[in-house]
This record gives C-alpha cells, sequence and structure tokens, in this order.
C-alpha cells in the first residue's frame, strides 16, 4: 500500500489514506517520493478557486525522487536510459496532443485542450499521479529529467514551480542588456523572476512586495532594490519606482502577485513604449479597472499575460540551476520541510505568508 494526502473537495481537511500500490504498464515508471512542493495553486485547489478539478483528487505538481522500477526500457527527455536508483523529476503536464491548432498553428502547447497536469487534473480514480504521496506513478509518455549532479534534489524543489514559471515570464519580457526590470510580488514566482532578470541582462532589478523575510531574500538574491508594499501606499510605491528608473518608469515590469488590484499599480510603473507581462493571475480573483487611453494606447504599451509551462521551460530551468547553484542556492527559498501528516498545516502556512516554500517529505526524507 502506499500512503497519500487525499484532498476529498474543497475546504475539507486533507486526509491521509492508503491506496493499493499501482501495477505498471509498458514504458511507466514508480517513483519513491523524495520531495514536493506545497505552492499557491495547492491552495487555490484547497478553496476550489480552479476550473475542471476532478477532485477527489492527491496533490503535488512539482516532484523530485528516486526512480523504484520501469516496466520496460524508460528514457529521460537526453534519450538516456533510466535505472534504479536515479534521481530525477518529471515535467507535470501530461498529454498534450502536439496535433492540434494551438499546438501546431498558434504554437501554444500551453493552451492545448488535451494537456493534463499532476496533481491538478488528474484525480484519483485516475492512480497515484500527485506528489504529496510516498511513491507517484508515472504514466507512459512522460517527460522525465534526470536531475544533474550539481542539482540537489533540495535544491530543485526550493526552485520548484515557481522558476519555469518565472523562466515563461521572463522569456515573454524580452529582458534586454541594460534594461530597468520591476517585479511586483516575492513569492516564489517573484524571487525567480528577480533572478532570472539578472541572467537576462538587467541593469537594475526592483522587487516590490512583502513581507520583509522575502524581501530580505530577495535583497541576498542579489536584486538592486526593494520596495516593502507595508511601509507605503500604491502612489508611492509607482513615485518610488519612477526615481529609481530616472523618472520614466521601468523598461519590463513582471506582475507576480496574484491580486487583481495590483495591475492598474503595475502599468503605471512601466515607462512609454514599455512592457508589462501578468503571470500571477492564475485564478479568478476578480476584476479591475484600467482607462485604455491613459494606461495602455497613449503609453504605446506592450501587454502580455503568461499561462503555464511546457517542457523547454522546465528542462532550461534545471539546466539554470546546474551552471549557477552556488550563486544562488535555491534550497534558500524553503522555509519548512513537512511531513504527510502535517500537510493541513503546511497549506495553512503557505496561505498565511508565513513561509516562502513550504516542502512535503512523504517518505521523511
Amino acid at each position: 500500500m502506499v500512503r497519500a494526502a487525499l484532498m476529498e473537495k474543497p475546504l475539507a481537511k486533507v486526509r491521509i489514506v492508503d491506496l493499493p500500490e499501482p501495477k505498471l504498464e509498458t514504458g511507466a515508471a514508480l517513483l519513491e517520493t523524495i520531495y514536493s512542493e506545497v505552492c499557491g495553486t495547492d491552495v487555490h485547489l484547497f478553496h476550489g478557486r480552479l476550473a475542471g478539478v476532478p477532485y477527489p483528487i492527491i496533490p503535488g505538481h512539482i516532484n523530485v525522487g528516486r526512480i523504484m522500477q520501469t516496466n520496460g526500457p524508460v528514457y529521460d527527455v537526453d534519450g538516456n536510459l533510466l535505472h534504479s536508483g536515479d534521481v530525477v523529476t518529471f515535467l507535470d503536464v501530461h498529454e498534450t496532443c502536439h496535433n492540434c491548432w494551438y499546438c501546431l498553428v498558434a504554437k501554444a502547447s500551453t493552451r492545448c485542450p488535451h494537456r493534463k497536469v499532476y496533481g491538478i487534473t488528474y484525480g484519483v480514480q485516475d492512480g497515484i499521479l500527485g506528489g504529496w504521496s510516498e511513491k507517484i506513478y508515472l504514466k507512459p509518455g512522460v517527460k522525465i529529467v534526470k536531475l544533474p549532479e550539481q542539482v540537489k534534489p533540495e535544491a530543485f524543489i526550493g526552485g520548484g514551480c515557481g522558476l519555469p514559471t518565472a523562466f515563461h515570464a521572463v522569456e515573454q519580457a524580452g529582458i534586454k542588456l541594460g534594461d530597468n526590470v520591476v517585479i511586483q510580488g516575492c513569492g516564489p514566482v517573484g524571487l525567480n523572476a528577480a533572478i532570472l532578470a539578472q541572467l537576462a541582462g538587467a541593469l537594475q532589478v526592483i522587487v516590490v512586495g512583502g513581507p520583509a523575510l522575502r524581501l530580505n531574500l530577495a535583497k541576498d538574491f542579489g536584486v538592486d532594490a526593494v520596495i516593502n508594499i507595508e511601509n507605503m501606499d500604491a502612489a508611492d510605491r509607482i513615485s518610488a519606482v519612477k526615481e529609481l528608473t530616472g523618472g520614466r518608469g521601468a523598461d519590463v515590469v513582471i506582475e507576480a502577485t496574484g491580486v487583481p488590484a495590483a495591475i492598474k499599480e503595475g502599468m503605471a510603473m512601466v515607462r512609454d513604449a514599455g512592457t508589462y507581462v501578468i503571470v500571477g493571475q492564475y485564478t479568478d480573483n476578480g476584476e479591475v479597472n484600467f482607462n485604455p487611453h491613459l494606461d495602455l494606447n497613449k503609453k504605446h504599451m506592450t501587454l502580455k499575460g503568461v499561462w503555464g509551462i511546457d517542457l523547454s521551460h522546465f528542462y532550461r530551468s534545471i539546466q539554470i540551476m546546474a551552471k549557477y547553484h552556488q550563486r544562488f542556492a535555491w534550497e534558500r527559498l524553503i522555509s519548512r520541510h513537512y511531513s504527510l501528516a502535517d500537510i493541513n498545516q503546511a497549506l495553512d502556512d503557505v496561505e498565511y505568508c508565513r513561509v516562502i516554500k513550504a516542502v512535503i517529505a512523504p517518505n521523511g526524507n
């Protein structure tokens, strides 16, 4: 039997259950979970804020573990044959068809209507397909990445889903050498965006957010300035950004807050003919009003939304970790490790920002 955390329905306390160990299809693998993360998406799942979730589910969409067994040869995305004991991770997105209009014509596989996600849009009836479990069933065709030696499991899970999500946002932002960049929000996505903006060549990276615990880590990661939202109102925050950017505003602003009210504020932080990228609005938290003439059109602003990740964002994020692990030490994002028995406390701590990153160790690693 396999112990797993089951989220039966929104707002119901997550409980621990015993499930039968799965029988492996040809091309499948069984993973012993080392770490799984608890992120903002899991809080949304708990509150029922995401559409199309087939409760009951086993959450945990970004994970790292050891190969226990395979049924037939199974390879990682580099074509390497995997063996028992290999430490791997895998892209949580599965069943992207690569055959529909969005995949082939729009080149936007994150909008493929067939894609499903471990820990989010697979229900427990589909199998042990979430990381809040002692073991995870890797279906045939799941994109597996063997961790480079330089990337320890704790560092990988410290980056978690925030790193590839931020990678997608920074890629869409098109940051150029010498740009002034503002990151709104200093949760895992915002902090990773601040790291990647520096690597992309930003001359100055400014992080707007709170609480101080997160802003202090942003400074440790090398950002040039932080603006604490607890110490000033929106107008003062906008003025502070303009003071730091020659009175014009930032070349690029990336929103990673999840708060709709941050959108209009962020638009005001963008310079004329600058770029605004919205990545934090993963669930429907309401509407926001802005003036399309003054806030967008007259500013000649480029406005982009970012949804999800694909294999390129996931794979290249791990490569970045391997090269820059000593400089940024992603494990510093982890505030606390939890057992499966503590999962409800972990959810609560994430929701109320008591931690930066909460990590589950289902096997007591």
